[in-house]
């Protein structure tokens, strides 16, 4: 098999590393690879936190939810979705000056240049992820970082114009890890559509989840309540603590995003 597909369908997220540091050349390789991602006018709208200090890592591991496993990472890295760096530089090229002659307002950073930044910083993001797993070098990403956003914007000193779109846990995956089943991934035909977008009837998702039901119940009839993966899920992800803290973060995000300064 070619070796990259090879490296993209042997890859899962792992959580528990090797007491084993990342040596500065491998670090240095899948910086590399990140920095070659592609990027909306090779603009770059991305900016990476190497987070080194473990005070910092102790930290994340409890605004995260709790995931005492960020503290044990020998690398992580923050990927933030960066206009701030562009917009210092329009006005460091005297652009506030050449609005100010032509009579019109200086254009700030939008919710469509922040979406686009995000995929810039998640492209970066998994060009690491692909390179670090063909280096032998597991990961796992982190979403709650966009939890918490007044208390990571104080840790990590963030500007207006940037969003913590990712973290990445990077480490040499323990035996156990590495012998750990593969999750499932749905069928195709439930995520690839033809030209026009599908919506799903009752039957169909009864297939799409029959095999994580069965994996998820285990001939249970329900578990605390809930009777199949839609109710487990809508509890356990959608509407638990969490997911309300990350709604009520980024909506705090994109308000300091916009807001006049």
């Amino acid at each position: 098999m070619n070796t990259v597909l090879d490296v993209l369908l042997k890859r899962k997220s792992i959580r528990a590393y090797e007491q084993k540091e990342i040596p500065a050349e491998i670090k240095a390789q899948i910086l590399q690879a990140c920095l070659r991602a592609p990027t909306a006018g090779n603009m770059m709208l991305y900016s990476i936190v190497d987070v080194t200090e473990q005070a910092l890592k102790d930290r994340l591991a409890q605004t995260c939810d709790n995931q005492p496993f960020i503290a044990r990472a020998p690398m992580v890295w923050l990927f933030l979705a960066d206009y701030q760096r562009w917009q210092d530089y329009f006005v460091a090229c005297g652009v506030e000056e050449i609005c100010e002659r032509e009579n019109q307002a200086m254009r700030k950073p939008a919710e469509g240049d922040l979406l686009l930044a995000c995929c810039d910083a998640l492209i970066a993001a998994q060009s690491a992820v692909v390179a670090a797993e063909s280096l032998g070098i597991g990961s796992c990403y982190i979403g709650d970082i966009m939890e918490q956003y007044e208390t990571h914007r104080e840790l990590f000193n963030l500007p207006q114009y940037t969003f913590p779109i990712c973290l990445i846990c990077f480490g040499y995956p323990t035996e156990q890890q590495l012998n750990r089943e593969q999750p499932k991934r749905f069928d195709e035909k439930f995520i690839v559509f033809e030209n026009r977008y599908q919506r799903l009837e009752t039957s169909e998702f009864d297939e799409m989840f029959r095999q994580r039901h069965e994996q998820m119940f285990n001939g249970r009839a329900s578990i605390e309540g809930s009777i199949n993966v839609g109710q487990a899920m809508y509890r356990r992800k959608f509407s638990a603590e969490f997911s309300l803290e990350m709604t009520r973060s980024v909506r705090a995000m994109l308000k300091d995003w916009e807001s006049e300064r």
